[in-house]
């Protein structure tokens, strides 16, 4: 767990974090723990009005949140711009507040930056993955705001819920599909 400041949540020493939305947080949440270099994947809110919104708020679309991830890494072992490579091959950059079956605002892609440092290797990123797709990416690219923890259910939700329905027709093709194209940057051991 990171540390806590007045300020809000501080990585630990020699650590980061990066923010990112692209749809449900249990999927992105799934992939990202498995990464070499991950120390701590979070289910979360950013980026909106509401003071302490919950699950339900959010979903509603009027909070204006965002679900997220806050990945907490360790820059010496994974890059921030290998956490981008991953999060555009997990989700698509290119639906303006959609992912699949998931509609509204709160499910929106996003880049949520943590530094200045950040948002210029996130801006170079988007630069250069635009020639990967046919349509415009819509992801969105500003700085943390507000962020909120999602409830405790939420969190390591795949791995807790692997029979779910959700989790074995829409998380466990995703995870796969990473798991094949990303193996030289999992973790050992993790199935």
């Amino acid at each position: 767990m990171s540390i806590r400041h007045p300020l809000g949540p501080v990585p630990r020493l020699h650590y980061a974090f990066a923010t990112l939305g692209g749809g449900c947080f249990w999927c992105l949440e799934a992939v990202f723990e498995e990464l070499d270099g991950v120390v701590d994947v979070e289910a979360g809110y950013s980026n909106g009005t509401t003071e302490n919104p919950d699950y339900r708020q959010v979903c509603g679309g009027d909070t204006g949140y965002a679900e997220v991830v806050r990945i907490e890494f360790d820059p010496a072992r994974i890059e921030y711009r290998q956490l981008l490579d991953v999060f555009f091959a997990i989700h698509d950059p290119t639906t303006p507040n959609r992912q699949g079956n998931d509609v509204g605002s709160q499910y929106r892609s996003a880049i949520f930056y943590h530094s200045e440092e950040q948002k210029s290797i996130a801006t170079q990123f988007l630069q250069e993955a635009q020639h990967l797709f046919e349509d415009d990416i819509v992801t969105q690219l500003e700085p943390v705001d507000r962020y909120v923890r999602a409830e405790t259910h939420h969190q390591e939700y795949f791995r807790q819920n692997p029979t779910q329905g959700y989790c074995m027709f829409v998380i466990g093709p995703k995870v796969e599909k990473f798991r094949r194209a990303f193996a030289r940057i999992r973790r050992a051991g993790v199935s």
